[in-house]
């Protein structure tokens, strides 16, 4: 039975909604992070270390009976960057589970490592095709986790869309500023395509999931993500709606646009990067039949309930203090808009 967790990445985003769940369940919950917890959760330990320390790592891991592996680098970090912490870290975490003797990791891949697949819905049997250093990273570290599971541990791997919830900035601060200002939003050709995301509600349920179930069960790999998605034209609406302005999702020539703002991504005057760019121009969506069948998981939240919960949460903080200024180093900032916060006075 699993009732010790240490938690990588703990005062992140996602990392942090795992520690307080996890804690709220009445485990006995470790953490481990670069930087100190933002809301420390009574009860929680928490170490400051690098997951690339190998001794730091190993004395967190020390008597724990699982590992939850969050952390990890941004699509904004730079290339060594991404690489050094998503498969240098992974190797890392992994390396001080084996040596501790913790028998269960949970690994938080991403669908990014199916890269841009032409086949939807996509399943876990798609080959990893990565098509940009945070796709590539992730795949690698996907391997790494292979070598460790030949190795004799046993490592649950779930790969989410997108999550976004409370705490989630990033891109999606540059939707809600424009919608709370009044201002219509712009979207690549018609909006018709279906963009899968993922409420972080329900990753955190996925991560309790793996935890519970029999290992010989969890040993695998399962794509999360949300049951209930709508095309981005709709689901961005939903939040220009809620903001009360009458505004509009307005659409713009696809091809035209995407040459201008990957030229504007290279020059470092956009945060809208490639792959992200090229996501939004075709449906892409995931089977979580696989999730269903093998785990009984089941989502709960909607596209359309996990951006607008993430909105109205965003429209809190505003009001209690001025947004931070982004540096793109966490998903719980504002990125910096770059020459698009001078586009949206057209919008």
């Amino acid at each position: 039975m699993v009732t010790s967790i240490l938690v990588t990445g703990g005062s992140g985003m996602l990392g942090g909604a795992v520690v307080r769940s996890l804690a709220e369940a009445g485990h006995r919950v470790r953490s481990v992070d670069l930087r100190p917890p933002a809301e420390p959760v009574p009860g929680v330990q928490t170490h400051t270390c690098d997951i690339r320390d190998a001794d730091g790592m190993l004395r967190a891991a020390d008597g724990m009976d699982a590992i939850v592996h969050t952390a990890s680098a941004l699509p904004t970090y730079s290339d060594s960057e991404i690489d050094s912490i998503v498969v240098g870290g992974t190797r890392g975490v992994l390396g001080a589970a084996k040596q501790a003797g913790t028998p269960r990791v949970v690994h938080i891949s991403s669908t990014a490592v199916y890269g841009l697949p032409k086949i939807v819905p996509t399943t876990e049997s798609h080959p990893r095709e990565p098509v940009d250093p945070y796709s590539r990273a992730k795949a690698r570290a996907e391997e790494v986790v292979e070598e460790f599971r030949a190795a004799g541990l046993r490592i649950p791997v779930l790969r989410p869309k997108t999550f976004v919830g409370p705490g989630r900035m990033g891109l999606f601060s540059m939707l809600f500023e424009w919608a709370e200002e009044g201002r219509n939003f712009p979207v690549l050709g018609k909006g018709d395509v279906r963009i899968q995301m993922l409420a972080i509600e329900d990753l955190v349920a996925a991560v309790h999931t793996v935890l519970d179930a029999p290992i010989d069960v969890a040993d695998d790999t399962f794509n999360i993500a949300a049951g209930d998605f709508g095309t981005i034209r709709e689901d961005f609406q939903a939040v220009l709606d809620a903001a009360g302005h009458g505004k509009r999702v307005v659409g713009i020539p696809a091809r035209p646009a995407v040459a201008v703002l990957e030229l504007l991504q290279k020059a470092k005057l956009s945060p809208v990067y490639g792959r992200l760019l090229h996501k939004l121009l075709a449906d892409s969506y995931v089977s979580i039949d696989k999730a269903r069948d093998v785990l009984g998981f089941v989502p709960a939240r909607s596209n359309r309930d996990a951006i607008l919960r993430t909105y109205a949460w965003w429209r809190e903080q505003r009001r209690g203090a001025p947004v931070p200024a982004g540096t793109g180093r966490t998903s719980r900032e504002p990125w910096r808009q770059g020459v698009l916060s001078l586009v949206k006075a057209v919008f």
